[in-house]
């Protein structure tokens, strides 16, 4: 943890799930202009899937970050 290959995998994984939360965010606003009922039903779950897969991606660096920063400080782990 904390050398610069940790570092190049956290900011790729934050990135692509930003990408991700972009894209469902389209997605379901896209949704909305469609006429066909089971297309609706489709795109809108399948929008706020990627969105929730975006969210937890963007919420994972953030963890590991604030994580390798407490440790360095000297605070000790809750084992």
């Amino acid at each position: 943890m904390g050398s610069w290959f940790w570092w190049i995998k956290i900011l790729i994984v934050g990135i692509f799930s930003v990408f991700l939360f972009i894209f469902g965010v389209e997605v379901l606003i896209g949704a909305y202009g469609l006429k066909e009922p089971r297309l609706f039903l489709m795109y809108f779950f399948s929008g706020s899937f990627t969105i929730l897969v975006g969210l937890v991606g963007i919420l994972y660096p953030v963890f590991q970050i604030h994580a390798f920063f407490t440790r360095r400080n000297g605070h000790p782990e809750n084992d």
